[in-house]
């Protein structure tokens, strides 16, 4: 059993090119079952064919349900399997006790032609692709040295790569002819502050000067010691706070990953300050909002915790969405990433499109209003309207 656990580990990825399940042990509807990756609103499951006698029925396994099923279904109901991922091909025969037999044979590298098609049709196509080691990716345990990725970080994976896409979106409002300057305001362990610097200085020829900022010392001196390790020398990490940072007077972009509360709100408050060209704010721990609000029509609903938290969220972020539009940004509120991988899944995303508004627009007007309805206010709204 450890070598089938073995083989199975190594399959169940999305490089498995075709698994096949057949000879019904002691009958049953389901005569044969073959198994394909796929990717699914960029998330890997597992497409079982599971075929009768005159019908074929379809359904969709978790990556991390399909192991276990594919165990069951090997020990208690197929005497066969055929299985081919890579260069091999591995028949496992299964007895009527569950005991196993495992034959191997080498068949020669997989073709670009016989590769499987994910995502249903096609294959997701990723800014840093699999199979092409990337060296911040290697030392911060996201993929191996030869290109692949780790299982247990195919979540982070997606996640870099999703940001990237929201990076590539935005590249026209940036200017090319100069050095660009950017922010990462809690940029913890940096796996995306390394890979927004790959990729506009390494991969698009952007000058660009990166800063990451953050209250772990330690976790600072890690990325300035792998920062000289690749030689990105326009790349620094610094020890410090959103709120008390000065280090520079002037940004083109400003990042924010899951900064707590209303670190966000200081954030978002330093790139209007700076007029920065681009803001990506994913916010987290929206508690500000939480304590204060209060709505007599709303009292049914807020009388549950988990629904006043959940409210107060999105109130908050609807809230810093306006300001910015205040503020004379064209602003979005979007997915990141899915809901079922972390329920911080919003990006704030913020284009300078003119000047600001000013204390009398009508769309500052509609944020005091929604605002006293919930009777409670933003630290942004206090540190951009400290006299109102």
């Amino acid at each position: 059993m450890k070598q089938l656990d073995k083989i199975l580990d190594e399959a169940l990825t999305w490089e498995l090119s075709d698994m096949t399940l057949s000879n019904r042990k002691n009958g049953g509807e389901i005569q044969k079952i073959k198994i394909r990756p796929v990717i699914i609103r960029d998330n890997l499951v597992f497409q079982a064919a599971q075929y009768t006698k005159t019908q074929v029925f379809h359904k969709n396994i978790e990556e991390s349900q399909i192991k276990a099923w594919v165990l069951d279904l090997i020990q208690n109901s197929f005497k066969q399997t055929q299985l081919r991922t890579g260069d091999r091909e591995y028949t496992i025969l299964s007895g009527k006790k569950g005991n196993v037999t495992v034959k191997e044979r080498k068949i020669g590298a997989c073709r670009e032609t016989d590769k499987p098609n994910l995502s249903h049709n096609r294959k997701k196509s990723y800014i840093l692709p699999e199979g092409t080691p990337v060296p911040f990716l290697v030392d911060l345990g996201v993929m191996t040295a030869e290109g692949k990725i780790i299982r247990s970080k195919y979540d982070k994976y997606r996640q870099i790569n999703r940001f990237l896409e929201f990076i590539q979106d935005v590249l026209p409002e940036l200017p090319k002819h100069r050095t660009l300057t950017m922010i990462d305001f809690g940029c913890g362990k940096s796996y995306l502050t390394f890979a927004m610097y790959y990729y506009l200085n390494i991969l698009m020829g952007y000058s660009v000067k990166m800063i990451g900022l953050d209250l772990k010392a330690d976790v600072i001196r890690h990325c300035n010691e792998l920062r000289d390790k690749y030689g990105y020398e326009k790349l620094e990490f610094i020890h410090g706070d959103i709120a008390d940072f000065e280090g520079t007077d002037a940004v083109d972009m400003v990042v924010t990953l899951h900064a707590c509360d209303t670190a966000t709100d200081y954030a978002l408050y330093k790139a209007i300050r700076w007029n920065a060209r681009v803001i990506l704010s994913v916010p987290c721990c929206q508690h500000e909002l939480n304590g204060q609000i209060k709505n007599d029509v709303l009292a049914p609903v807020l009388h549950y915790g988990l629904l006043k938290e959940r409210m107060a969220a999105l109130i908050t972020d609807g809230l810093r969405g306006q300001l910015l539009e205040v503020m004379g940004y064209k602003t979005q509120l979007l997915e990141f990433i899915d809901m079922e991988h972390t329920p911080k899944n919003i990006l704030i995303r913020a284009v300078k499109s003119g000047p600001a508004r000013g204390k009398d627009s009508k769309e500052l007007a509609a944020y005091e209003a929604c605002a006293g309805a919930v009777c409670g206010h933003l630290t942004l709204y206090r540190l951009l309207f400290p006299d109102l």
